[in-house]
């Protein structure tokens, strides 16, 4: 659609609203050593409503509002009555193809306010290890990744567009930490996780002062910045006179789900009925097979304890494609969200994500990434759902990423050499 919507002045808070229970442990005191001041203040923040730096809203603007767009091709593949709609928001069209890129700038923002040089961090797919590059190098910072083995070697062009932006990229585990050399010699074929490249990171971090750490999901700031895409959509549905019924987005620490849908909360809060689904893969079943507890964000425990769903620190899924959705834990806020039954969760299968995704593509003309497979498939299966009870639907689900880097997953799918997991 297009729109005169200008970019959201203020991030929304949902820890004004919600009680989320807070980290614990011993490592507590290692926070300042990892993250810049300003971001454990917004991590801690009860406000409503957080400022966006104006020099961050003025990059927002190169590709922000993003596309908010009716699905009619698929819609009418699935001959689905007028009354049940498909959309989706469009955060693909981001300078880095991800929705990662909204977090990535004001923590590098923030870094560079004070004085840091490097930011060290972790990726899975390479989305998030993309987008921290080019707010990087867009405020003078110098980046290094730990990318996850398995992501390392399936997804090679990732590693070009982080080198372009000036990044330096280890496979993890690496030989550069003392950590990833331990897990080298304990699991010496394993394909990584993002459990083990966050360790990396935070001990790259800590053994640097002029080095800060940065979390592309989880913790609940980076969340909140990421509700810039749930503000914009507000005002993009009240401009189609639209209400949404379901929304759907996929989750691995819930980062871009959250973004979507935590300014929509307060309503379903005050009655008013919206479905919120979030949707994992099968192999990695965080929160439909998962506990709630406190556990470690890092396999080598150097993060405070969070009350969240955990498959434990130490669980290192198979090597499927979707390698943003392979982490043990979920959100705080996510998962308290969950467990206090105002978010649902699914989970399928690799074919049946490749499945759909194929045919968004063939549909909508969009290659998604496999991540962003997963919001599509519950997509399809809702309106199918709606169709069949004869009720009236709007369905929006969000397309985090694309998924043009990522044809050898498409390739194997299309071989018949996919697997399940």
């Amino acid at each position: 659609m297009k729109t005169e919507i200008d970019v959201p002045k203020h991030f929304y808070n949902i820890q004004s609203v919600l009680s989320v229970p807070p980290p614990t442990g011993d490592n507590l005191k290692l926070l300042p050593k990892i993250f810049p001041k300003g971001f454990l203040g917004q991590e801690m923040c009860q406000d409503k409503f957080v400022p966006i730096p104006e020099d961050v809203r003025e990059i927002y603007r190169m590709y922000r509002p993003t596309p908010l767009v009716r699905a009619k091709r698929l819609e009418k593949f699935l001959e689905l009555p007028d009354d049940v709609k498909i959309l989706y928001k469009r955060e693909d069209v981001t300078l880095s193809g991800s929705h990662k890129i909204n977090t990535a700038l004001m923590q590098a923002y923030l870094a560079k306010q004070e004085g840091f040089e490097r930011i060290a961090t972790e990726t899975g797919a390479g989305q998030w290890g993309t987008a921290l590059s080019i707010a990087c190098k867009i405020f003078d910072l110098d980046c290094t990744v730990y990318m996850v083995k398995c992501s390392y070697d399936q997804k090679p062009y990732r590693k070009i567009l982080m080198r372009i932006f000036g990044s330096e990229i280890f496979p993890s585990p690496s030989k550069r930490t003392k950590f990833g050399r331990t897990m080298l010699r304990e699991k010496p074929n394993t394909g990584g996780s993002l459990g083990i490249s966050i360790g990396e990171a935070l001990e790259d971090t800590i053994g640097d002062d002029k080095t800060v750490y940065a979390l592309g999901s989880v913790l609940n700031c980076v969340l909140m910045h990421q509700t810039v895409i749930g503000m914009e959509m507000k005002d993009q549905l009240k401009e189609l006179g639209e209400n949404p019924d379901i929304m759907i987005g996929c989750v691995g620490g819930g980062s871009n789900f959250a973004g979507f849908m935590l300014p929509f909360v307060e309503d379903k809060m005050n009655r008013k009925n919206i479905d919120f689904i979030a949707v994992e893969p099968e192999s990695c079943p965080t929160l439909t097979k998962a506990d709630y507890k406190y556990d470690y964000g890092d396999s080598a425990r150097l993060t405070p304890l969070l009350k969240m769903f955990s498959l434990g620190y130490d669980f290192i899924p198979p090597s499927i494609h979707a390698g943003g959705l392979r982490y043990h834990g979920m959100a705080p806020i996510i998962s308290s969200l969950v467990k206090n039954g105002l978010i649902r969760s699914k989970a399928y299968n690799q074919l049946e994500i490749f499945k759909a995704g194929k045919l968004f593509s063939e549909t909508e003309c969009l290659v998604p990434a496999p991540e962003t497979c997963h919001a599509i498939k519950a997509a399809i299966d809702e309106a199918i759902q709606a169709k069949k009870d004869g009720k009236k639907k709007t369905i929006v689900f969000l397309y985090s990423g694309h998924g043009l880097l990522d044809l050898k997953g498409y390739e194997d799918f299309l071989d018949g050499k996919l697997k399940t997991s």
